[in-house]
């Protein structure tokens, strides 16, 4: 089920039939998926991107249709024929797909002029063998950015600006390494330049600076400024979340714990024609504030076209402004904004959630999509459980001698568990080669079973579980955002656990959760036989499997457990609970003899 707000122009005819050329308010449409038999989640829409000459629909099941612009002979949508799409980049001449296997497949004038619309391997093209397994890729207006898994980032296409960071080529038909050590690439689909953060969080820019949009203080000039790769000194506190480039402008999203609200906007290049969210230029990073960002009200997600930007925030409200003259900001008009305005919404099918809907900006038009989290990304859920260091049970010693702690609960669940085959101690040899980067990196992927590093994965991936079974009912629980947590209610204290676990320990929340005509979501339990320390080793358990140390036992405690694995019926593993305790009780009153 999809669903899909456009407004601006109407590029791609096929999409909307009988609308006039400019939409200026959000309208709604149903995206009609030619093959009605695929399942739901072959129909949902994962992403869409909409440059200057096409857009693209990307679907959970990792395939993408391409629409062309009305200034194209076929009107019609064209499949990719690439099989295992992992994400797709969009700019003015070009089209980017990163595959699951590491792969990088693009076309385009600056890519391979001879053939317009022939997808070729430009990452097979990578001198260096050891950086042909790429991680991310991004567009630029008239270039590609690769950054592989061993964190170097390449460029190929047009750099007439620079943004390949070096004067000396006009454009490369071949990837050419541009930084190493690099975490996260950012461009836009018309930007002419481009951000490199390492791993320090140190922020480098390259490319046209004519409008100060690389956010190094320098001031505009009339003639086009060509700037390599520099580093960016004056940046904003804070964890750099995201940064969109416009045409000649730049918006940074910065996270920080200790500010209300704690996710901010901060803008560079030249106002008067691209909209900053304020009335200004500014030649660095500067905050964009506005009354409609409120202290309670946090940005989920924001898009940057050529001249407009779009954020949607989790008090539900859409907010616009930049250019607007093709109705790309949904205001009803075609006027220039200069500062942040809401934009009125039809009401959504899904309203109620909207955390799940994503934003996309074409040069002159706009998306606003219904994208839920699929089940590959609930990986954030599982690594705070992760890190929850007091839970983490087994320890693995890096390639330095250092240690990094997992979860023996999700590993269980995580790793194969077929006979006589110690995945355990086959992972314990793959990291004891590998550095603490590495090896969170490898926790990571074998928690949320999805591709974060694909050199690593291939190393790991013949011991990881794909338990559908499991993975139904993880996707069941973690998708709706209401059902993550279930509260167990003791005397005047509250104690919240993640569902999956509780699930995995408890035939009585297994059949609570799992019932099909009883509405659990906000269901409270009342449990109050058990003393505090009782609960303390309750919970622990429920996490670890184990019984922390400093925890002194008696018989009163040990008859207060026993009628809790009776009252939770609780799956007992080897070693259970209840021994345990015994052993535990026994230990502690023999070092007392």
């Amino acid at each position: 089920m999809n669903d899909c707000l456009f407004f601006g122009s109407k590029e791609y005819p096929i999409i909307l039939k009988n609308e006039i050329e400019i939409i200026t308010k959000p309208i709604q449409f149903k995206f009609e998926n030619e093959n009605e038999n695929e399942n739901e989640n072959e129909k949902q829409i994962k992403q869409i991107l909409t440059g200057f000459f096409s857009t693209i629909f990307i679907f959970e099941n990792g395939k993408a249709i391409e629409y062309l612009s009305e200034k194209d002979s076929n009107q019609n949508p064209s499949k990719i024929q690439i099989e295992n799409i992992q994400k797709v980049t969009v700019g003015s001449s070009n089209i980017g797909v990163l595959t699951i296997e590491g792969n990088v497949f693009a076309k385009g004038y600056d890519i391979n002029p001879n053939n317009l619309n022939e997808f070729i391997n430009i990452s097979s093209l990578i001198k260096n063998k050891n950086d042909r397994i790429i991680q991310d890729i991004v567009s630029g207006s008239n270039s590609i950015y690769l950054l592989t898994s061993n964190h170097n980032v390449y460029g190929i296409g047009s750099n007439i600006y620079g943004q390949l960071g070096s004067k000396k080529l006009i454009n490369s038909e071949k990837p050419i390494l541009m930084m190493k050590n690099v975490s996260k690439i950012f461009s836009g689909n018309s930007s002419k330049h481009v951000f490199l953060l390492n791993s320090n969080q140190e922020l480098f820019s390259c490319g046209d600076n004519g409008c100060g949009q690389l956010g190094l203080g320098k001031p505009r000039r009339k003639e086009i400024e060509i700037q390599e790769l520099t580093k960016i000194q004056n940046i904003p506190k804070g964890k750099i979340i995201d940064i969109q480039c416009g045409y000649s402008h730049s918006i940074m999203l910065i996270e920080n714990e200790n500010q209300n609200p704690k996710r901010k906007l901060y803008s560079c290049g030249y106002y008067q024609s691209n909209g900053l969210g304020k009335n200004e230029s500014t030649y660095e990073f500067t905050e964009i504030k506005s009354s409609l960002f409120e202290n309670d009200d946090n940005i989920l997600d924001f898009s940057v076209g050529s001249a407009h930007t779009l954020i949607l925030t989790s008090n539900s409200k859409l907010i616009g402004f930049g250019d607007n003259s093709y109705g790309q900001l949904g205001t009803g008009d075609t006027n220039f904004q200069l500062f942040p305005i809401q934009i009125e919404l039809p009401k959504l099918r899904f309203n109620e959630d909207i955390s799940n809907y994503r934003i996309s900006c074409g040069s002159y038009n706009s998306f606003l999509y219904y994208s839920p989290l699929s089940f590959s990304n609930i990986e954030e859920d599982l690594i705070k459980l992760f890190e929850r260091k007091e839970f983490c049970d087994i320890s693995f010693k890096t390639e330095n001698g250092k240690i990094i702690k997992a979860h023996k609960l999700i590993l269980k669940y995580r790793l194969n568990q077929n006979q006589n085959k110690n995945q355990i101690g086959k992972l314990k040899e793959i990291i004891s080669k590998k550095s603490i980067k590495e090896s969170n990196q490898i926790f990571e992927m074998i928690y949320s079973n999805r591709i974060i590093n694909p050199k690593l994965y291939s190393e790991i991936k013949e011991i990881i579980n794909s338990n559908e079974k499991i993975e139904e009912t993880m996707k069941r629980i973690y998708l709706n955002e209401n059902e993550k947590d279930f509260i167990i209610e003791r005397k005047e204290k509250q104690y919240k656990f993640p569902k999956l676990i509780l699930i995995m320990r408890s035939e009585l929340y297994r059949g609570m959760f799992l019932s099909v005509t009883e509405d659990t979501s906000n269901k409270v339990t009342d449990y109050s036989e058990l003393s505090n320390k009782s609960f303390q080793i309750f919970e622990y358990w429920i996490y670890s499997n184990q019984i922390k140390d400093e925890i002194k036992i008696t018989q009163e405690i040990i008859k207060e457990i026993q009628i809790g694995i009776d009252y939770f019926q609780l799956n007992q593993t080897n070693p259970n609970l209840f021994d345990l305790l015994i052993r535990k009780f026994k230990n502690q009153n023999s070092n007392q003899n």
